[in-house]
């Protein structure tokens, strides 16, 4: 019997983010953020972006999951609860814009890595979160 290696972390993250452009439903654009580098590990979009949009997507990214007021609310939750674990309350961001649908997603092994999906904004929001969860779930990292 045969065993094939187990992909490298950026592998899966290529694997990720082309999944993702395939199988979320009206998708423009995806990609996948390290918020503790504050990086953006990798993407693919349907239109070209000037390189300082996407240098700042990360940053937004960690704003959005970690901001300052992001985690304090966080600490109060935990502390009024008796949470010890520093696992983050916010999983998935939904973000409206005029032309195009947002949706940031936690991944659950590595929480500081977030999937970014964007849809034409006619998308069925319900089918967009579907998707990119079985996604999300299935690439587990």
């Amino acid at each position: 019997m045969t065993t094939r290696p187990m992909a490298g972390f950026s592998d899966q993250v290529t694997g990720l983010v082309k999944t993702l452009r395939n199988e979320a439903p009206d998708c423009v654009a995806a990609g996948v953020v390290d918020m503790a580098t504050g990086m953006l590990l990798a993407y693919e979009t349907v239109d070209s972006h000037p390189p300082e949009v996407l240098d700042l997507l990360a940053g937004a990214t960690l704003d959005l999951f970690q901001g300052r007021t992001v985690v304090m609310i966080e600490d109060l939750f935990k502390e009024r609860r008796g949470v010890l674990s520093d696992d983050h309350f916010f999983q998935e961001i939904l973000v409206n814009s005029d032309n195009l649908t947002h949706l940031f997603v936690r991944m659950t092994e590595q929480q500081d890595v977030v999937a970014v999906v964007v849809c034409r904004k006619a998308v069925n929001v319900g089918m967009l979160f579907a998707q990119t969860r079985r996604v999300v779930r299935a690439h587990g990292l």
